[in-house]
This record gives C-alpha cells, structure tokens and sequence, in this order.
C-alpha cells in the first residue's frame, strides 16, 4: 500500500475534498495508524469556517480517532501491531517549558494539535506521537468510542472545574454534553440542560439521559445554580450562565473558539462568581476519563457516516441536526 485516501480542507470556508495522498511513513517517536472511525467536533467547523489562526492548508481535519497500529517508528515502545489506540486534539508538546513541567502541558506554547497543525483522522491512515496516542477501553465499538476523544475528555476537564457544584447548567446539549451529563450524575449532581431557541427535540434528549430541567438558553433555571458550562460557542450565553449561579458559583467555557462576549453588569459577576476557560486538554485527562468512562459506564449516542459524506455530517452538525455525536467510518 503506497496511498491513503483523505477528505482534505484546501481553503478557507472548503468544502473537505476527497484526495488520494501518499502513505505517511512514522518518523521517530511517531505511530502509523489505520483509522476506523473519527468523530466530528464542532472545532472541525471553526477550522472550516477559518475562525482558527494559521491554518496551514492543506489539512485533514478529524481529531477524535480510532484505529489500529500498522508500524512504529524508532524509539517507540509498547505500540505493537494491530493495537486499537485513539488520539486526540493535544497531539504533541515541547515537553520541556515551564506549563509541561508543572502539569499544564495543556498550556505549551510549542503544543500542536491534531486535525489543526497535524493531519487527522478525516482518512484512511494517519500519523501521530507516540507520547499521545492512548489505549481504548475494550468495551466500546470503535464508533461509540471515538466521541470520548474530545467530546468526553473536554468535557470531563470542563466539569473538574466546576469543582464540587451539586447543580450544574450545561449550556448547548450537543457531543460533550450528553457525554459528561452521564459521567455528572453519576457522581450524584444535578444536570439542568439550556437549548437553543427553546429546542423541543434538544431538550427532550436532555430529559432522556436525566437531566432534572430542560429550557431555553434564555430562561432562568428554576433555583441558582452552582456552576455552570457553555458548550456552545456562543459569547451572549457568558450573561446569561453568570446570571444563573449562585454567589461564589463559575461560569466554565468549555470551547476552543467562542463569539465576542458583549458587555455585561459588573453586578452580575460581583459576589465572587468566577468565569473561566478551558483550553485543550492533558494526557492525565485522557489517561483518567477513558479508565472513568466504562465505570459509569457512558453510552455514547451517534449518528454515522462515510468517509465521503464527512461535509453532511459538518452541515448536520452546524444545522443542530444531531442528538449527541457524528462518528465518519472510515475503515
């Protein structure tokens, strides 16, 4: 085999195109890996839509992925053949500045990320470090598992922050909502799930996996909160969400990219409400979700496409189209 075949981002705004490329070979510290099936992230569209600097086109979009290991490359250990891994966004770090010293390499400003800066998982084979590639729980398909990747652990790092809050707000019930809803009430917490325009169907799957209220991201919930999460990308809902904790209650924004936040009261910030960001993710997220995820256990909800109708899946996505995940197949 001497070519893979890859649905690539060539300009601004796309569409992905499908291209026959040439095989990557692994370079040291590097894994070659045949994918199976990779999630759909909503920082997918941000890179198509060109809200994500210095994209180096052409790219390979894809960061949540599955797939089995066809060759190493030197100084790799313990990544043999035929091994199921999974990679996601963080696909490699310095490893030696001050943030990789003290446990915030999600932090580096030498890091790179996959699907961005590296090729993804949007194609047949991909490569990727060593150092950043995870073993997969067994007890997951390779469709079921690949929302964990980012969904899952962004989500499971966006909820450490919210630290012992028993009511939480999740602010966009998409992926990483219907994923870490389960792992929050497991935990014994209390989930009130905020839709856009008052979305029914949104709304009604919140319900299903437990959440105890279900409204529009304009209505206050019924008692204050005592953190809450913004999943979607959306900088008018950073008012709203400080509006509905609690004194001393945070407000974590749990994505990549989000709209310009406008100006808002001092008042509703004041009593020691904390706002945050989470950026990325850490190989101890990683490494602590996936052992997580099968004790709960967390069922992942996806819809599936091929390879070839990765722009469907896309335009699902933007469109609110999907209850839970989108999962390419690739193999």
């Amino acid at each position: 085999m001497t070519v893979c075949r890859a649905m690539v981002l060539e300009q601004p705004h796309g569409p992905l195109v499908m291209r026959e490329r040439p095989l990557p070979s692994p370079q040291a510290g590097q894994v070659l890996i045949e994918v199976a099936a990779c999630g759909v992230c909503r920082t997918d569209l941000h890179l198509l839509d060109a809200e994500l600097p210095d994209i180096p086109y052409p790219v390979v979009p894809g960061h949540q992925i599955v797939g089995r290991v066809l060759a190493a490359g030197d100084g790799v250990a313990g990544m043999q053949r035929g091994r199921r891994v999974g990679v996601p966004w963080l696909g490699s770090t310095c490893g030696h500045c001050d943030y990789c010293g003290s446990g915030q390499e999600n932090l580096c400003d030498g890091a790179r990320f996959t699907g961005y800066q590296l090729d993804g998982g949007y194609a047949s084979h991909c490569v990727a470090d060593a150092r950043f590639v995870f073993p997969l729980p067994e007890n997951y398909g390779d469709l079921e598992v690949a929302p964990l990747l980012c969904a899952g652990l962004i989500g499971y790092r966006s909820l450490r922050l919210c630290g012992e809050a028993r009511r939480i707000g999740f602010y966009g019930f998409g992926a990483a909502a219907h994923v870490i809803a389960q792992v929050a009430q497991w935990q014994g917490r209390s989930i009130y799930a905020f839709t856009r325009g008052g979305d029914a169907q949104a709304q009604s799957f919140a319900r299903s996996l437990g959440a105890v209220w279900a409204g529009g991201s304009d209505e206050p919930p019924p008692q204050a909160l005592d953190a809450a999460i913004i999943f979607a990308a959306a900088g008018e809902l950073v008012p709203a969400a400080l509006k509905a904790v609690r004194k001393g209650g945070t407000v974590v924004c749990g994505g990549i990219h989000m709209s310009d936040i406008p100006a808002f009261p001092y008042a509703i910030l004041w009593g020691e409400r904390c706002l945050r960001s989470v950026a990325n993710l850490t190989r101890r997220d990683a490494e602590e979700f996936l052992a997580l995820a099968p004790r709960v256990p967390v069922r992942t909800h996806v819809s599936v496409y091929p390879l070839a109708q990765a722009n469907t899946a896309l335009a699902d996505l933007r469109q609110g189209r999907l209850s839970g995940a989108a999962v390419l197949t690739v193999a």
